[in-house]
């Protein structure tokens, strides 16, 4: 073989790999996009054969993508993460530490808002799942630091008190209110307000 006959064999082998690669991050990408559309549209615990087919793959394909369903659920997790951490960790608007946990409860609204669907899901299958429960837990305590950062050490120094404002502001009381009692989000965000605003009363101001 020529030298000029052995570069382009080079070429063709090199394009060919690249064109594998390519196709397998398109069929991991629509594998997460299947995942995302169909818990985002209620179907809260789909199943693999679901997944492949809203991707337009085969069943073999999802696994040779994600070792198992915890893997996929992970990776919609960072999908999801990456949205909201950034909402989530902007300091937050206000003359007091007691508006900034009003402005915390108005953006967190919006947020819970936009993944109830994804952390109902993943609640679901965390009991089954020690990746999923620790990744519950990480984002609790996340959620939780995020509010303490902004109480007066007084505040803090009241634990109970403190650990109310967390359970008002907490996904579950969202869900609650909106999944369970199925109020309207206006409605659900004036209780909420209402909650913080007489918890907060009794709290010292600075």
């Amino acid at each position: 073989m020529t030298n000029g006959s052995q570069k382009l064999a080079s070429r063709s082998t090199a394009q060919l790999a690249d064109g594998r690669r390519e196709r397998s991050r398109s069929s991991r990408s629509k594998i997460v996009a299947a995942l995302l559309d169909l818990v985002g549209k209620g179907d809260v615990s789909p199943s693999a054969a679901k997944v492949a087919e809203v991707a337009g793959v085969g069943l073999r394909s999802v696994f040779r993508h994600f070792e198992d369903m915890d893997a996929l659920y992970r990776e919609m997790g960072e999908v999801i993460e990456a949205g909201i951490l950034p909402i989530l960790l902007q300091p937050p608007i206000g003359a007091t530490w007691k508006d900034k946990i009003f402005d915390l409860a108005e953006r967190r609204a919006k947020v819970f808002e936009t993944i109830m669907p994804y952390r109902i899901s993943g609640n679901l299958r965390r009991f089954e799942s020690p990746y999923l429960m620790q990744d519950y837990r990480r984002m609790l305590r996340l959620e939780s630091e995020s509010i303490e950062a902004h109480l007066p050490q007084a505040v803090r120094a009241d634990t109970a008190g403190a650990r109310g404002l967390n359970v008002i502001l907490s996904f579950q009381t969202w869900r609650l209110l909106r999944h369970d009692q199925e109020l309207p989000v206006e409605e659900a965000k004036a209780v909420v307000r209402r909650l913080l605003g007489d918890a907060m009363a009794g709290m010292l101001d600075d």
